[in-house]
């Protein structure tokens, strides 16, 4: 169960994401080349201490060079995937599959 204390955290961290004010765990990676966003936390200290975390699961993974960053912002999306290329639903088939 909850302590008022945990909610009211929560709130503050939801109104401080809402005006882009909270702080997120920015991780970029080389290989595969991503951007993934953690968060969001009331303050860059409790950020700070999560990072340990986020960087082992990514090097279990396999990811390597790996760039952490620490900053106030409001991402669109959680995982940018710049180098994974087009993703190809193999059992659908092109409506005209004859005039390829």
């Amino acid at each position: 169960m909850k302590t008022i204390w945990q909610n009211l955290k929560e709130t503050a961290i939801n109104t401080f994401n809402i005006f882009g004010l909270a702080w997120w765990v920015e991780i970029n990676t080389q290989n595969p080349r991503c951007t993934y966003y953690f968060g969001p936390f009331l303050s860059s200290a409790d950020a700070k201490v999560a990072i340990k975390g986020y960087v082992e699961d990514l090097e279990t993974e396999g990811a390597q060079g790996i760039v952490v960053n620490v900053k106030r912002c409001k991402p669109d999306n959680l995982t940018i995937a710049d180098d994974l290329g087009e993703r190809i639903d193999r059992k659908v088939k092109p409506a005209f599959s004859g005039q390829m």
